[in-house]
Parts: structure tokens; sequence; C-alpha cells
């Protein structure tokens, strides 16, 4: 189950805002405190028209949690919600719609040392609530009936589709 928000929770983003990524210097360039990589569980990742769509879903998105720099929330939030074309929870012109899940940071294998045997457990970190834009339903049940997934749910390794043949 996924907590409240926090007053200002940080973002999940996952295709054009990415590092390297043509919105991301764009909307967070001098706007964010840190971004790391993290994860999504409990989602997919869908192609769309040069930016992908999370929905709900038994698979895992890869990400970054991007938190705003001190005083850049309000400002950041408006300008995400304007990109992700956002309105209200529900209103019927969202493209997407803003939720609070659960994501956590994405770590390496722990290197094994002298005092960390290879069977020791690795340290998961805690789940942090942030800010997620998934498909808005009309675009959802779309996807979910001829959308194509992106097989690992990662952005920056999805295959690029085949050019258009000529004769």
């Amino acid at each position: 189950m996924t907590a409240a928000p926090a007053a200002e929770p940080p973002f999940f983003v996952y295709g054009t805002l990415l590092p390297g990524q043509r919105n991301h210097d764009r909307f967070l360039l001098g706007r964010t405190a840190r971004e790391r990589p993290a994860l999504l569980p409990g989602a997919l990742l869908y192609e769309g028209p040069g930016y992908p769509y999370a929905i709900e879903g038994h698979g895992t998105v890869h990400g970054a949690l991007v938190v705003p720099a001190p005083g850049a929330y309000g400002e950041l939030l408006g300008l995400l919600d304007r990109l992700e074309q956002y309105v209200a929870p529900g209103h019927p012109r969202n493209l997407y719609e803003r939720v609070a899940r659960e994501v956590r940071a994405a770590t390496a294998p722990t290197p094994t040392t002298a005092t960390t045997p290879a069977t020791a457990p690795a340290t998961t970190p805690a789940p942090t609530t942030a800010w997620v834009y998934f498909a808005a339903a009309a675009v959802t049940r779309s996807l979910r009936t001829g959308g194509t997934e992106i097989p690992g749910g990662n952005w920056l390794t999805r295959q690029a589709p085949p050019a258009p043949r000529t004769p």
C-alpha cells in the first residue's frame, strides 16, 4: 500500500525527463537538488508517440527519483503537470494522472569483501513515496488492447522502431 505523499514529495521520471533525454534540461536543469536511479515496481512501460506511458501492471519501470531544489517545488510541479497534460485527479482531459507511489532507489550489487561474504544479504533501500505520472484511464485502455510494451521497462534501452522501407 502506498502511504500519503509528504508535503513536497519527489518525482519519479521514466522517459524524456531522464538525464540525456530531450526534456531533461528544459524542465529539470537548475530545478533539482538530487536525481538518482530508481525503480517503480508494479508498473509496465509502453511506447507512446515519442514518449512513454507507465501503467499499472506486473513489472518494474526504470527511471530516476528527482528531488526538487529548495524553493523550486511549486514551479517544478506546475511545469511537469503542464508537460504531462495533467489537469486534476480523474479529469477527462488528462493525458496522465499524477499519483503517489512507492519507488525504490536502484542499487548496484554489493561487492564482496573479507568482512562481507558473498552469502550476506544485500541491503534494500527503504521505499520512498513519489509523484508518478501514469497514463490516464482512456490511454491505459488503449495501450492494454493495442499498445507496444517496452520490454524490461526501461525507456533508455528500448529498440528504435524500424525505418520505413522504400521501394
